[in-house]
């Protein structure tokens, strides 16, 4: 198969490409002013605000009919969510989770802080201000998996055997060191990697070119729908033909790459070093990558901030690279990738001219891309079919012929 990119034009952005239909990023509040996904109130009218999971928005509220609850406030507001909210019991706690719960259901969590199994001390400040960034970090990447229709359930409250959970914890002061990762639906972060000095010392340590909170949730979350979407799935076959065989030893895969660095070359195959070391790895290092692109591309749209008015001379990638070229959104499939790669050229201009790091210290090869694909049609199939598809006997895009 050729890799090499195609010399046609860089097409326009496909607007009704669900994954950037499904995430809005731009919000304003009733008196108009411009809002982000963090705010809890208005800076300029004082109004308070929410995040409603399902509408994707962040919006205004207005005190409700019962004690301790609100109505969704301003234009454009559907009609089925024209009901009682309660705000998150998160939100006076050192989590500030600005998520708005409907008044009728008995969990005080929203739909991100009940994933949670175990939180820092809060009678520590420094452990308080470290949970924080985690929970801002994790709230974006859950708002994506909510907006992109995969399924996000807790473990703790809701579905015990398939759900997913969070244990935030740190290393103990007489050791071992506490390991970021992920084991049955259970994701353990340590909050010392919410600490921009210590997070920096491991990256340089590690020789990582990227390591940040949102990119540890959307690799290790990666890990989690690799459980529940591919495992024992319909798509176990087009995983293995694309990423190898997860039932080599991953052990024995770990004490390679820690002794001898990555595979040769990885860079031909894999979207990271990392990603070479394991099938498991490259799947979750791929989804990673991929939820990268569709949070950051929905993000610029949200802002009117269109790849294909940016004067920059690309070479995009054509059909060759595609994992099946005669499914339905693969023309859009290739717009989203061709205006990332635009996107994220442009952004690495613009963080050197802030001396910064590069925004997206990557070159995806037609290889990694190819698996990219396949990753999204996975996310696709869970988006049109539900969140069961991959253990029913409908028809999915991978299945056809």
């Amino acid at each position: 198969m050729n890799f090499l990119p195609s010399q046609s034009p860089v097409p326009e952005l496909g607007h009704s490409m669900f994954t950037l239909a499904a995430l809005q990023r731009a919000y304003g509040c009733r008196c108009n002013s411009a809002v982000f996904f963090l705010n809890s109130h208005c800076l300029r009218c004082d109004t308070a605000l929410g995040y409603e999971p399902e509408l994707g928005r962040v919006v205004s509220l207005a005190p409700g009919s019962e004690m301790g609850t609100w109505l969704l406030a301003g234009p454009n507001v559907p009609e089925a969510h024209s009901k009682l909210y309660r705000r998150c019991a998160n939100l006076e706690t050192a989590a500030a989770c600005n998520w708005l719960v409907p008044a009728n259901e008995r969990s005080p969590w929203c739909i991100a802080c009940r994933l949670n199994r175990t939180v820092p001390s809060l009678n520590s400040r420094e452990d308080g201000m470290l949970w924080s960034r985690v929970e801002a970090a994790k709230r974006r990447v859950i708002s994506a998996l909510v907006g992109l229709g995969l399924p996000v359930t807790s473990r703790v409250s809701e579905e015990p055997e398939r759900g997913l959970a969070f244990d935030f914890v740190r290393s103990p002061a007489n050791g071992p060191r506490v390991l970021t990762g992920h084991e049955n639906g259970v994701i353990t972060l340590n909050i010392e990697e919410a600490d921009d000095v210590t997070r920096e010392q491991m990256r340089t340590s590690m020789h990582e070119p990227y390591r940040t909170l949102v990119g540890h949730f959307r690799h290790e979350v990666g890990h989690y729908y690799w459980d529940r979407l591919v495992a024992n799935s319909r798509y176990l076959e087009g995983y293995r033909n694309l990423f190898g065989d997860e039932t080599a030893d991953y052990a024995e895969a770990l004490r390679v790459n820690y002794t001898s660095g990555p595979k040769p070359h990885w860079w031909l195959n894999h979207v990271s070093a990392y990603a070479s070391v394991h099938p498991w790895e490259d799947w979750a290092e791929t989804w990673a990558h991929y939820m990268h692109m569709v949070d950051t591309l929905s993000t610029a749209a949200s802002f009117d901030l269109r790849p294909e008015t940016m004067s920059l001379p690309f070479d995009c990638f054509g059909p060759e690279v595609l994992y099946r070229c005669d499914t339905p959104d693969c023309v859009e499939f290739l717009s989203f990738l061709n205006s990332w790669l635009k996107l994220a050229a442009v952004m690495n201009e613009l963080c050197r001219s802030m001396g910064q790091p590069d925004f997206y210290p990557f070159a995806l090869s037609g290889a990694a891309v190819t698996k990219i694909h396949f990753v999204h049609m996975v996310v696709c199939d869970q988006n049109r079919a539900g969140c069961e598809l991959a253990s029913s006997d409908e028809p999915s895009m991978l299945q056809v012929a």
